[in-house]
């Protein structure tokens, strides 16, 4: 009963007072409709008989006089009628006329129409007085009196049926909520119900009814997954995922296995300089994601040798433990002939592969020549897999486009293998990806993995719809599984981040500060913008400069008060289109600089060099306003290291709404970079913006990042391959795997592996 009063009190108080409210609107409306009416009848009576009315008067036919006016008070609204002469005088009128009315004076027969409104203490009354004339001359005033008093009745009645109508509306509004709110209260109940009941996390929602819970029924069990997780992995139920966190999710869930990461770039490239050898960490926001998870998990990491000095500092086996200054895993390197790198890198990769998902209105060149070199080289990483292995079921962390072939070889050789894909970039519709003329085996490549993993849901979906197009496979989109040659492939969202812990300086923000603009001499009051990219077509460098000039025009005070900061990783140098992109980004800085710099002002600071992470962060805690306006993008995570680094929760971070992060940092000023006008006036924004207002949007996202890590990101993916894995029936060995040879005994006994749960 409580449960239905608070749906039927609210409602039928707010319909009580509107029904109070309605009631005198009504009434009005209702007697202002008929007084125009009898107004209209009036006029047309004055009308009517005009003529003969004016040739009775001239003849002075008091008889014929007295009869018209008889006959028109046979109408029942029309009371009374008279005549009053242009003196004032009534001269005729009907036995009804009463004596309250009185003729007008001389002075008003000069108005062509006019009425007024006289109450008698037993009726209403409605007058009018109409002018009685022949064309030579003026005779009176005829004059109407009309019984109004039914309108109050009328008025009676209209309040009375619309108290009625709201009445009748109220209980039926009623009923129909109370009837709707319980038939919702018990499909929600038996539909939560349904997958509470223990059914595990890859249960297909077909039993659930209600189509409307399908979603809520996705995210619930992604909640209930993450909590479950959690609390196996700490007595407190609401711990922090950390390092130990993760290192805990692996031995408990995976067995302490070995974690082995594929990627084509390396976390540490060794350089020749003179006369000794340094260490660079590439910019790549792989490198920054993956490199605090191996720290904590050991392993190795399998990636391409592209440093000058790569060679000289493996041993035999082509390992070399990292980080150099306290080791934690290896690094297993791969050697690629130049022939190869072209192909598979440059080409097929980052010529046909990246502008194909990015959708950057740059044209995919597909060559079959790159194809070949792309699955020579997939298979020299999948040997390497193999030879990495140290049981029949290692646990393989497959990492970005490079590698979409990876996972299928590696299952055809290690079948009992636990294979992670992450895919760093956006996925394409199916239509776009349609453009690839090997979607096939990119596909079936791919669907070698247990999980695929993607930054978002939108992501998911299209590599879902993907598959639907071009295989023939069986694909259960409440649970978001893909069964395709006896294989069950899970597709889900993992938002990657970082580890927040290792963005924190030791220097101060005011220390920052002073080393960044003593660097490029600039003036004590001006407030400084910033961009960190890799020099990509889709990374929106030229829209972000195209910005930054728009706010010059629309706001020149800002002139000599904001410097733009722009650090450009160089990348892909050796491609056309990524040549003419790095001319035109020059040409553009030149041409604002030469605009508004002058007196040793510069608007726009280029900087297309390497940045280690210690200066990029010096840079992140001097800036007053960040910028990611990516074309398209999965991730990125350069917003992120930037709320990272403002342990003063200071700074403003503008985001474009095209990449993943802006489904999560909600604080930022989510911009569309192709709206330069816009994106021009979150600069203003921002940089307006106030201090006790940066620290609130600040500290709200901070708090995101320090739940929601590189560490988590990390375990849940090892969490729900251990799920799945325990979910088909596999259980987890140590014997040492003895190689290829006795791979074909394995495989009858894998069989029960391999089949949809």
């Amino acid at each position: 009963m409580k449960y239905i009063l608070r749906f039927l009190l609210p409602l039928m108080f707010v319909m009580t007072i509107f029904g109070f409210t309605m009631v005198p609107v009504v009434e009005a409306l209702l007697q202002k409709w008929f007084l125009r009416d009898i107004e209209i009848r009036s006029q047309l009576i004055a009308s009517t008989i005009q003529e003969p009315l004016s040739s009775q008067i001239l003849s002075k036919s008091e008889t014929k006089i007295a009869t018209l006016f008889n006959q028109l008070i046979q109408d029942e609204r029309l009371y009374a009628v008279g005549f009053c002469d242009f003196m004032g005088k009534l001269v005729y009128k009907t036995a009804t006329f009463p004596q309250v009315v009185k003729c007008r004076s001389e002075e008003f027969l000069s108005s062509e129409i006019d009425s007024q409104s006289v109450r008698e203490p037993v009726r209403s009354l409605n007058i009018s007085f109409h002018l009685v004339k022949t064309p030579e001359l003026k005779l009176g005033e005829l004059i109407l009196i009309h019984d109004v008093g039914f309108l109050e009745k009328r008025s009676a009645d209209s309040k009375r049926y619309v108290f009625y109508f709201f009445a009748g509306l109220t209980a039926v509004i009623s009923l129909v909520t109370v009837f709707i709110a319980q038939l919702s209260r018990r499909g929600w109940v038996e539909g939560m119900r349904s997958f509470l009941k223990g059914e595990g996390l890859f249960t297909p929602l077909s039993q659930i009814q209600e189509k409307e819970l399908v979603p809520l029924a996705k995210d619930l069990r992604e909640l209930i997954r993450d909590l479950q997780t959690e609390v196996t992995l700490s007595d407190e139920p609401r711990t922090r995922w950390t390092a130990q966190t993760l290192k805990k999710a692996l031995q408990q869930e995976l067995s302490g296995e070995e974690i082995l990461v594929v990627s084509n770039r390396e976390p540490y490239i060794h350089f020749k300089n003179t006369g000794s050898i340094s260490v660079e960490i590439p910019a790549s926001g792989l490198v920054t994601a993956l490199e605090p998870v191996m720290r904590a998990c050991s392993g190795t990491w399998i990636a391409h040798g592209s440093g000058d000095a790569d060679r000289e500092v493996v041993d035999q086996k082509d390992h070399i433990a990292v980080p150099p200054e306290n080791p934690r895993y290896q690094l297993r390197r791969l050697w690629l002939s130049g022939e190869e790198e072209r192909g598979y890198y440059e080409g097929f990769s980052n010529e046909g592969l990246w502008p194909l998902c990015h959708i950057a209105h740059v044209r995919p060149v597909f060559r079959s020549s790159d194809w070949d070199l792309y699955v020579r080289v997939n298979q020299k990483f999948a040997d390497a897999v193999i030879e990495e292995a140290k049981t029949r079921d290692p646990v393989v962390l497959v990492q970005d486009y490079h590698l979409a072939l990876v996972p299928k070889m590696v299952r055809e050789k290690l079948p009992r293998a636990t294979i992670l894909t992450f895919w760093h970039i956006p996925w394409p519709n199916q239509e776009v990806f349609g453009i690839c003329p090997w979607r096939v085996e990119i596909l079936e490549g791919l669907l070698g993995s247990s999980i695929i993993g993607f930054h978002t849901r939108f992501h998911s979906q299209n590599f879902i719809d993907a598959v639907d197009r071009y295989l023939e496979a069986r694909i259960e989109r409440e649970t978001s599984t893909i069964s395709y040659g006896q294989k069950t492939t899970a597709v889900r969202s993992y938002p990657i981040s970082i580890d927040l812990e290792r963005e924190l300086s030791p220097t101060s923000i005011a220390q920052c500060l002073d080393n960044v603009k003593s660097r490029h001499q600039m003036a004590a009051a001006v407030k400084i913008g910033l961009g960190v990219d890799r020099l990509d077509y889709t990374k929106g460098i030229l829209e972000r400069l195209s910005a930054v000039e728009r706010l010059f025009e629309l706001y020149p005070q800002w002139i000599e008060k904001f410097s733009f900061i722009q650090i450009a990783s160089p990348s892909r140098s050796m491609l056309e289109s990524y040549q003419q992109f790095e001319t035109q980004v020059r040409q553009m800085c030149q041409r604002i600089n030469d605009r508004y710099g002058k007196n040793g002002y510069r608007p726009i600071h280029l900087l297309i060099e390497h940045h280690p992470s210690e200066s990029l962060n010096e840079y992140y805690r001097a800036a007053d306003v960040c910028v990611v306006t990516s074309l398209h993008d999965g991730m990125n995570l350069v917003a992120k290291e930037y709320v990272a680094s403002r342990d003063d929760e200071q700074g403003v971070l503008i985001l474009s709404q095209f990449t993943g992060a802006s489904r999560e940092l909600l604080e930022s000023l989510i911009v569309n970079p192709y709206n330069i006008d816009q994106c021009a006036e979150a600069l203003n924004a921002a940089l307006s913006l106030s201090s006790p207002e940066q620290r609130t949007r600040m500290r709200t996202m901070r708090t995101l990042l320090q739940k929601f890590n590189i560490y988590r990101w990390a375990g849940h993916m090892l969490t729900d391959a251990a799920s799945m894995r325990k979910k088909n029936g596999c259980t987890l060995t140590h014997e040492v795997f003895a190689g290829p040879s006795i791979l074909t005994e394995l495989s009858l006994l894998s069989k029960n592996c391999l089949t949809k749960p």
